[in-house]
C-alpha cells in the first residue's frame, strides 16, 4: 500500500479531476448541471480540501482525522448520487431541493457562477455517457475515495 501521503495526494487529485471534467462537459460539451450535479463537484472539492489536510496534518491524529472528514464526505456524495440517479433524474423539478437551497446558502452559486450555479433541471441533466448515466461516474469515484479513505484509516 502506498504511503499516507501518497493515499491523500491521489485522493486529492481525483477530486479536482472530477470538478474539472464536469466543468469540461458543462461549458465545452453544454451539459449544463443540475442542483444535485453541482453539490457533487462541492463534495468533490471539500474532499480535495480534506485530503490536503492529510498532507499538512502529518501526525497520527491528523491523519486519522482528514480520512474520516473524507470518507464522511465521499459517503454523502454517495448518496447525493443515487438520489440523483433514482429520484432527482426522475423529477419534473428539482427547485428548491436541498441542494439548490444549500448553494444557495452558501453564496457559491453567485459568486463562481460558472462552478456552481444550477443551469438544467434534474430532468434535463440527466445524460448518459457511454450508455451509463453521467452520475454513476461520480458515484464510482466517490466509492473509490471512500475504499482509499477505509484503508488510510486501517493503516493507522
Amino acid at each position: 500500500m502506498p504511503s499516507p501521503r501518497a493515499g491523500f495526494a491521489v485522493g486529492a487529485l481525483l477530486s479536482v479531476a472530477a470538478v474539472g471534467a464536469a466543468l469540461v462537459s458543462q461549458h465545452v460539451y453544454d451539459m449544463q448541471p443540475c442542483p444535485w450535479c453541482v453539490l457533487q463537484r462541492l463534495v468533490f472539492v471539500a474532499i480535495a480540501a480534506a485530503c490536503v489536510l492529510g498532507l499538512l496534518w502529518t501526525g497520527r491524529a491528523g491523519r486519522a482525522a482528514a480520512a474520516l472528514l473524507t470518507l464522511a464526505l465521499a459517503a454523502g456524495g454517495v448518496a447525493s448520487a443515487v438520489y440523483q440517479n433514482q429520484v432527482a433524474a426522475k423529477s419534473e423539478s428539482c427547485a428548491f431541493t436541498f441542494p439548490e437551497r444549500f448553494i444557495a446558502a452558501t453564496g457559491l452559486d453567485g459568486w463562481l457562477p460558472d462552478v456552481f450555479q444550477a443551469r438544467a433541471s434534474c430532468i434535463d441533466a440527466a445524460v448518459d455517457l457511454l450508455g451509463v448515466p453521467y452520475e454513476f461516474y461520480s458515484l464510482a469515484l466517490f466509492l473509490l475515495i471512500g475504499a482509499g479513505s477505509i484503508a488510510l484509516l486501517r493503516r493507522g
